[in-house]
């Protein structure tokens, strides 16, 4: 099979791929649901080896070393959405998470702060009053986007992640010492949306189970239709030592383009 190589611009924390992205560059290997595990950070811009199990899984190596594991879901993703968020909802939460504040994860594609419009994503959800949810708008640009048009589907993946990261360490209370990292995602992808169509993310805490946060995510278009939703587990480990980094503005205004943690 190819090799699976994931460009710097793709990253999370500085030196690894972006959770979100890479599980849907993986799961692009397979067709339907798909299920990734990350077993280790995933190095960037080396070739990685994959490998296809007699049962249709996945595996990929770098130097040896198990890098991320892939299968096929149980069935379609269960339309188990807490409920929906109308644009003004979300254009008045966007980037009110506290995560803002002092972000872990500056540089990364999906919610970097420090990423320019054109760049990164840029998707900065915040907390939807006495919703349990939280939502960002994202209109994607032309950049992550393929021949047709479309959104291609690992952005899509990438932008379902770092949404369900930040509303699963808000609604848990995490402290400013601890920082999550994404351990597994299953994916279901209905529609892919076009460049510059208006959308927006919404992403809510499913549980906690020690050191384990699960959570939800979906991907709405602009006529309140649902075109993905993921379903995460995130692993808490302690806060990295932050590099200083010069912040573009946390606006809704900002374009939410591509190039994710």
């Amino acid at each position: 099979m190819p090799e699976l190589v994931i460009p710097s611009r793709f990253c999370g924390p500085p030196a690894s791929g972006n959770g979100g992205y890479v599980c849907g560059r993986v799961a692009g290997y397979l067709d339907g649901p798909i299920t990734v595990t990350l077993r280790r950070p995933v190095p960037l811009a080396v070739p990685m080896t994959v490998e296809q199990g007699e049962d249709g899984s996945l595996r990929v190596h770098h130097d040896h070393a198990l890098i991320a594991e892939a299968a096929l879901s149980a069935g379609r993703l269960p339309p188990q959405i807490p409920g929906l968020v109308s644009m003004a909802e979300t254009l008045a939460a966007a980037g009110r998470a506290h995560y803002f504040a002092d972000p872990v994860y500056p540089t990364c594609f999906g919610c970097g702060t420090s990423r320019q419009p054109g760049d990164g994503l840029r998707i900065f959800p915040g907390a939807v009053a006495s919703r349990g949810l939280w939502a960002a708008p994202w209109t994607p640009h032309p950049s992550v986007s393929d021949d047709s048009g479309r959104v291609r589907p690992e952005v899509v993946w990438a932008a379902l992640d770092c949404p369900s990261g930040i509303a699963a360490a808000e609604a848990a209370s995490l402290d400013q010492d601890t920082a999550i990292l994404l351990g597994q995602m299953t994916a279901d992808l209905v529609a892919l949306p076009a460049a510059g169509d208006p959308c927006r993310v919404i992403a809510w805490l499913a549980g906690r189970d020690g050191r384990k946060l699960t959570a939800g995510s979906a991907l709405i278009g602009r006529h309140g239709e649902v075109l993905a939703a993921a379903s995460t587990l995130w692993l808490t480990v302690p806060r990295p030592a932050a590099a200083p980094v010069t912040a573009a503005p946390v606006t809704a205004a900002a374009p939410a383009v591509g190039g994710a943690a």
